[in-house]
Formats: structure tokens, C-alpha cells, sequence
């Protein structure tokens, strides 16, 4: 479990992070994404940067390609020292296979591998999108299981998922299995274009082992005020569970 909420840096620029992690003192070591937006500006400079402030960071960039070519291209991403990556479930058990050879061959002696988790169906996806544009039939509560079922079998950590499948999931591979969600939103928070999203409490409860806020943090007013609503939140259920475990 992760306990901090990851941080979507959904920025365009090194000089926007530097701008936004101001609003955090610097000593408090946060736990960060870094996607494609930010990834194909700043590159590998920006893991560089992130790292020397003490910061733990899930690099998010969904390898999806052949094999061997995921293989070399997680091999290289090992040498970041990031914190954890992902794929496309979509690519398949080989992919995913060769992906997590990529890392193990990739991290030096002595080094912790980057957890490997895998993206199910993205929450801005709906069912009919799901249906029409992939032509998969099942129900899309039936595909993110199934995707879930192929990542746990191929190996990896985890997958990405809504919390409102993390329940689910958990029951069809093991509760050791990291449900990692994205779509978190406070009660009061407009959905934007995300569809299946929950609140951090909601999240917990529904077996999310990890959060990851965006827009509910980054375009708020006071982004540090946000971030420790959205922490207490989350915390709270955890504190609970030991409570009463």
C-alpha cells in the first residue's frame, strides 16, 4: 500500500514543476507521476531533478509495442531509478512478460526493481466506447478483470484501474495484488473528462492500494491545502482498518 497520494504532474514544462512543487516545503518528500505530457518535453532530466528533491515517482508512459521492444525499452527505463512503471495490458501476457525481464535485467545489483503494473481500461473509457471503438464485447467490468487476470499470471505487481473494479480485481487474483487508481475526486470536485471515479475514502474502502489526484490537486487555488485534505481522507480509512483488523 501506498500511503501518500501520488501527484499527476500533468505539466508541460520542468519550469511548471518547479513552479507548483514550490507551493510544498522543501524537505517533504511527495510521490509523483510523471506521464507522457510531461515525459516527452522534459525527458529523462525531469526523473533527475525529481530524484535529487527526494521524490518517489511513478513514471507512467503505457509501453505498449512487441516483446522485444518493450523488453529493451524497460531495460533502460530500470537505469532511471524510478519508482514504478506500467504497460498496456492490452499488449498480452508475452509483452507483459517482457517488460518485467526488461526491468529485472535492467536494475543494478543492489537495487530495488520498479514495480510493474499494467493499465486495464482507462477511466475516461465507458462501456460503449469500450464496446464500439475496441469491439471488445464483454462488459467492461468483464475486460478489466480479465486484463487484471493476465497481469497477475504474467507476473506483475499490479494493475491501473478504477477503484470501483479494485474490489473485484482482488477476488480474482490475490489481495497482495496492487490495485493503483486514477479518477480520484473530492465530493465537491468536478468530474472533467474522467468516468469512473471515485473519492479517496471511497477508494480505500473499495481496495485501492493506491491514489493518484491530478486536476483535484494541481488546479486548485492552494494545491497544498487540497493535498492534505486528500491525504487525511485516504489516511483515515488505513487508520481504521488497523483499528479494527
Amino acid at each position: 500500500m501506498i500511503k501518500k497520494p501520488i501527484i499527476a504532474l500533468d505539466f508541460s514544462s520542468m519550469d511548471e514543476v518547479v513552479c507548483f512543487l514550490e507551493t510544498f516545503t522543501s524537505d517533504e518528500p511527495l510521490y509523483v507521476k510523471v506521464g507522457m505530457e510531461l515525459y516527452y518535453q522534459a525527458g529523462p532530466q525531469i526523473i533527475g531533478f525529481l530524484k535529487e528533491k527526494g521524490h518517489q515517482i511513478f513514471l507512467d508512459l503505457k509501453l505498449h509495442d512487441i516483446p522485444n521492444t518493450v523488453y529493451q525499452a524497460m531495460k533502460g527505463l530500470a537505469r532511471l531509478g524510478v519508482d514504478m512503471v506500467n504497460v498496456h495490458a492490452a499488449g498480452g501476457k508475452k509483452m507483459m512478460e517482457a517488460a518485467l525481464k526488461g526491468l529485472e535485467d535492467g536494475t543494478s545489483i543492489g537495487q530495488k526493481r520498479p514495480k510493474l503494473i499494467a493499465v486495464t481500461q482507462l477511466t475516461s473509457t465507458s462501456e460503449e466506447e469500450m464496446q464500439y471503438g475496441q469491439l471488445i464485447k464483454a462488459t467492461l467490468m468483464e475486460s478489466v478483470i480479465h486484463y487484471a487476470k493476465q497481469a497477475h499470471e504474467a507476473g506483475l505487481d499490479g494493475v491501473v484501474c478504477s477503484a470501483q473494479e479494485a474490489k473485484h480485481i482482488l477476488l480474482a487474483t490475490t489481495d497482495r495484488f496492487m490495485c493503483v487508481t486514477p479518477g480520484i475526486r473530492m465530493a465537491e470536485d468536478d468530474k472533467n473528462d474522467q468516468l469512473r471515479v471515485m473519492t479517496p475514502s471511497q477508494a480505500r474502502k473499495n481496495g485501492a492500494a493506491a491514489i493518484v489526484v491530478g486536476r483535484s490537486i494541481t488546479k486548485k487555488s492552494n494545491p497544498r491545502m487540497a493535498y492534505e485534505q486528500i491525504k487525511d481522507e485516504w489516511m483515515v480509512e488505513i487508520e481504521n482498518e488497523k483499528l479494527y483488523s
